[in-house]
């Protein structure tokens, strides 16, 4: 039996400062989870990517830097999957409004950049408005068989 394969479903649950500090601590927490997960380094390096992309977007353009306005990391380890919800205290996000980052107008635009990494590197992605206030993306990856 993999080693990965005995890690016990476990949930880690931390509010964050609105600072740019905070997403390197997200990106140690989960990376560190995914490495426990028997996640490989190409799969735990667009993990960390995903999350510093989510954790600037809520610290950045969710909380805009509040001293006061937390981000909600909850991460989840599960037995064939990581799955992580980064949550905002800002104004609710329309992800629908933001210009398609990968049309010929836009590809020297950064908006929207980083939702399309997220997607990208992600095998579920997800995002919500949530009451009463804040925007919660939900990300997962699924741990691959060996085959």
């Amino acid at each position: 039996m993999a080693e990965h394969d005995r890690v016990a479903a476990h949930t880690f649950e931390e509010q964050l400062e609105s600072t740019l500090e905070s997403v390197d601590q997200a990106e140690e927490i989960v990376l560190r989870m995914a490495s426990a997960m028997g996640f490989d380094e190409d799969d735990r390096h667009r993990i960390g990517i995903a999350v510093r992309e989510c954790m600037v977007n809520a610290v950045v353009h969710g909380n805009r830097y509040h001293s006061r306005k937390k981000v909600h990391l909850t991460v989840s380890r599960l037995p064939e999957r990581l799955e992580i919800l980064v949550r905002d205290e800002g104004g609710s996000f329309d992800v629908s409004t933001l210009p398609e980052p990968m049309a010929d107008a836009n590809l020297l635009r950064q908006a929207g950049r980083g939702l399309l990494m997220m997607r990208a590197f992600m095998d579920e992605f997800q995002v919500r408005q949530h009451e009463p206030l804040g925007t919660e993306v939900r990300m997962v990856k699924y741990l691959a068989k060996a085959g």
